[in-house]
């Protein structure tokens, strides 16, 4: 549990990927965080996931996010459909790479200004139809090329991330806040995502903010999900948890 001497760091725990198509998939372990006590969440909503449909018009996961909201969470936009789904240029080694190898999700990666705009302004909409709150934005990937980051700046949005930290709107301004992240799709890679991840965490003891960065296929793993919860009630004892908005508010 936490001690009564809780120092300047915090914890965030962060759910990637959140829509109506993948919150079933986060229940139990929503539930278990909610009986280790009050730890809010960061939830990082995909208003069109994979094209299957506006968030808005599932009026079960609405409420759910309300629900959330209601408790604490934060939600952020998390791109808008979390596909990257426009040609491909194979004239460039880099681009096929990033595009093809490291991700096909990395939606804002290949986006003009223009695009990424419209996406971006779409997005908000949605949250603001419903009344939602929204001070972030996450690329998905947390890819972005120049155009989005242009299209980004003039958003009214308090802030984005990457792995290494915070963003501050409309500069870039970093704060760190490392990231801890599994890759699970096979066992070798859990296995390794677990020492891995064991470094980090003692690698950044001494980060104020620690993410930790969660993927709806981690819940399908019973090993990765036990790390999740072991390591959030070991960084209990020393952290304060918080979203992101919250420790930007206390910064």
């Amino acid at each position: 549990m936490r001690s009564n001497n809780l120092c300047n760091q915090g914890v965030c725990v962060v759910l990637h990927d959140v829509a109506p198509a993948t919150w079933d998939m986060y229940r139990d372990f929503v539930r278990d965080v909610d009986e280790i006590g009050q730890v809010p969440l960061t939830l990082l909503v995909v208003p069109n996931y994979h094209h299957q449909g506006q968030f808005s018009g599932f009026p079960d996961f609405c409420q759910a996010m309300e629900r959330r909201q209601s408790r604490g969470d934060e939600l952020v936009l998390h791109g808008y459909y979390h596909q990257d789904d426009l040609p491909l240029p194979w004239l460039f080694p880099k681009d096929i790479f990033m595009r093809r190898v490291f991700t096909h999700e990395g939606e804002f990666y290949p986006l003009t200004e223009s695009m990424a705009r419209e996406r971006l302004e779409r997005g908000l909409e949605q949250f603001d139809r419903l009344g939602w709150p929204v001070a972030g934005f996450v690329a998905p990937a947390w890819l972005m090329g120049y155009g989005a980051r242009k299209a980004l700046a003039g958003m009214p949005l308090r802030y984005t991330s990457d792995p290494g930290g915070l963003l501050l709107l409309p500069h870039f301004e970093k704060i760190q806040a490392p990231t801890l992240v599994w890759s699970s799709g096979s066992a070798w890679r859990r296995r390794v995502s677990r020492y891995w991840n064991e470094h980090r965490r003692q690698q950044h003891r001494e980060s104020p903010l620690l993410r930790l960065g969660l993927h709806p296929v981690d819940m399908h793993h019973p090993d990765a999900m036990q790390y999740w919860l072991e390591t959030l009630e070991k960084l209990l004892e020393s952290r304060m948890p918080v979203t992101k908005s919250n420790w930007l508010e206390l910064s």
